[in-house]
């Protein structure tokens, strides 16, 4: 059987790694799960997952100069971040104080506006799409599963929206960079169909 595309899942110790290192292999990649600039340097996309704190998180990417390696392979091959991922994606976020991040998606985090209802948001939650990209859905809607206390804010990248309490990014394009607010790993069928686009969109890049 042939090797799918290469995806380098961005090790940096924050996140459900493992869980989306398995859907990746669901649908047809062939992933490594690492740290190492070389290994990420050979993918044919990139994914950087998360879940945590902002802060932290882009300390971690800082540490190991994967910030720079992130920005690095942007301008040459797909890249999806995943929840806290896709934050980190953003010029920047209110968590915890202003924090800057890598400035691949327009915009910065906020707070999750919500009155009374409760933080953080978890379960399931359509996302309505309002552009085409190569992970929108046919349907041009969906529900995945999100776990989460803020969001972008709207911007000219953002493509697909929730509702809660108000309307939230869910998920953001911009070139060949993605955010997904929502855990796609965790969303079954629908989430696994945006993993395999985006897999897909990865095997499409030239050697």
């Amino acid at each position: 059987m042939e090797a799918g595309p290469a995806i380098g899942i961005v090790d940096y110790g924050m996140g459900n790694r493992r869980s989306v290192e398995k859907a990746f292999e669901r649908v047809g990649a062939a992933v490594r799960l690492t740290s190492d600039h070389d290994a990420l340097r050979a993918a044919d996309g990139i994914v950087v997952p998360g879940v945590g704190a902002y802060p932290e998180a882009m300390r971690r990417l800082r540490a190991e100069g994967l910030d720079e390696l992130i920005l690095e392979r942007a301008e040459q091959v797909p890249v999806i971040g995943l929840c806290l991922g896709m934050q980190l994606l953003y010029e920047g976020s209110d968590e915890f104080g202003a924090t800057e991040g890598l400035g691949l998606l327009r915009g910065r985090v906020r707070a999750l506006h919500a009155p009374g209802l409760k933080l953080p948001h978890i379960g399931w939650h359509s996302v309505r799409f309002e552009r085409d990209t190569p992970l929108t859905p046919p349907s041009r809607e969906a529900a995945y599963y999100h776990v989460h206390s803020f969001a972008a804010e709207r911007s000219p990248d953002a493509i697909g929206f929730g509702e809660y309490g108000g309307e939230f990014v869910s998920i953001a394009a911009r070139g060949n960079v993605f955010g997904c607010q929502f855990h796609p790993e965790k969303s079954s069928h629908a989430g696994l169909a945006l993993l395999r686009s985006f897999t897909q969109l990865c095997a499409k890049v030239p050697a």
